[in-house]
């Protein structure tokens, strides 16, 4: 065995060990890298995701020249490649030279900072059996091609993250199955016990009022039963959250069923095909139901008009209201947990979620999630 091939197998163990370690992509790509750029010649590398649109995400970097590290890496993160290209065309098998990148080309040009020798990479698809996730980048300064040496080493480095990929994947799959069971657990007994309690406290609150012969009683009963009435109509919504009844039927079917269960009159538009996946769509459901119920304990209003555009890349969700508004101060944070948490579901899908309004004016909810 030669000491390079010694030298090899200690990296590969090391990478593993890292990567049977690990249990978060993001943090598991970099420490990957940065191993394998210790133990090897190369200097610098980048992970590309790629998804079935074939859109492509800087996921991951290690030691990038400032030309390349320029304005959060925009060279590398914009404009086409013939690695991506080959990719996205099903025709990079395996670890290959690049004769030119246009990407690292045009951050030459642009003459934003130096490139340290970084004129050439090889590249390697990521993938386990037949599922494929991006690819791996890596250059060396001043070095135009990589020996078959290299490139075998370069490959069963990309072996290993793609197996790595895909258990995290299933990971996170798993971690979702077993949310959403508990929601299910959790939605039943609701509906089971709190649900049926209050129900019953409506009837004995009815039947007080139709046995009382003193007004005050009457009032009083009357004012119990509106009370848990309000209280049973918030605990159907918090059933729906936790188990989105109709999603199963299309978004657009559960967003109408919902509204009609909060007695609101909705008014829903589409444009483009209401197709993509199951989490853009649970978070799109989300989102509405949180902005349907600020619309009835906010704006004074029980109607609201709902517009969903989707293009090829993006799903564009606005809900508007001719409500009482309320105002934004920017000195403030968000004024409410409802506003927060439809921001928040927006970040988590790499999206975003606004807010125009003003008081006697309305509310318009705007909400783009790419796909």
């Amino acid at each position: 065995m030669s000491v390079n091939d010694h030298s090899n197998i200690t990296i590969l163990k090391e990478i593993a060990e890292l990567l049977n370690e690990e249990t978060e992509m993001i943090p598991m790509l970099n420490g990957a890298l940065s191993k394998f750029l210790n133990g090897t010649k190369f200097e610098t590398g980048w992970i590309f995701f790629i998804n079935e649109k074939g859109k492509s995400e800087l996921v991951a970097h290690e030691n990038l020249p400032d030309a390349l590290a320029f304005n959060h890496c925009q060279h590398l993160s914009k404009g086409g490649c013939w690695c991506v290209s080959r990719y996205r065309n099903n025709e990079l098998r395996k670890a290959s030279n690049i004769i030119e990148c246009q990407r690292i080309e045009a951050a030459i040009e642009a003459d934003i900072g130096d490139h340290a020798g970084i004129t050439h990479h090889a590249t390697v698809p990521l993938q386990s059996g037949d599922e494929r996730f991006g690819i791996l980048n890596v250059a060396t300064p001043n070095t135009i091609s990589f020996s078959d040496e290299e490139l075998e080493l370069l490959e069963s480095v990309a072996f290993q993250l793609g197996s790595a990929i895909k258990r995290i994947y299933l990971t996170k799959q798993e971690q979702e199955i077993a949310l959403v069971q508990e929601r299910n657990r959790l939605a039943r007994d609701l509906h089971d016990s709190v649900n049926q309690l209050l129900f019953s406290v409506t009837l004995t609150a009815r039947a007080g009022i139709e046995m009382s012969e003193q007004q005050e009683i009457k009032e009083t009963f009357k004012e119990i039963q509106q009370l848990t009435q309000s209280a049973l109509t918030e605990m159907r919504a918090l059933i729906w959250q936790l188990r989105p009844k109709g999603l199963e039927s299309g978004l657009i079917e559960a967003i109408k069923a919902y509204a009609e269960m909060l007695n609101i009159k909705l008014t829903v538009n589409v444009s483009g095909v209401i197709q993509f996946p199951s989490r853009i769509e649970e978070t799109l459901f989300r989102i509405t139901q949180e902005a349907l119920n600020n619309v009835r304990k906010h704006s004074g209003v029980q109607e609201a008009i709902i517009y969903i555009t989707v293009t090829a890349t993006d799903i564009l969700l606005v809900i508007k209201d001719e409500g009482r508004g309320f105002v934004i101060d920017p000195e403030l944070s968000i004024p409410s947990i409802g506003l927060q948490s439809i921001r928040d579901r927006a970040i988590a899908v790499g999206g975003t979620a606004d807010w125009v309004t003003e008081i006697g004016k309305g509310t318009e909810l705007l909400v783009r999630l790419p796909y």
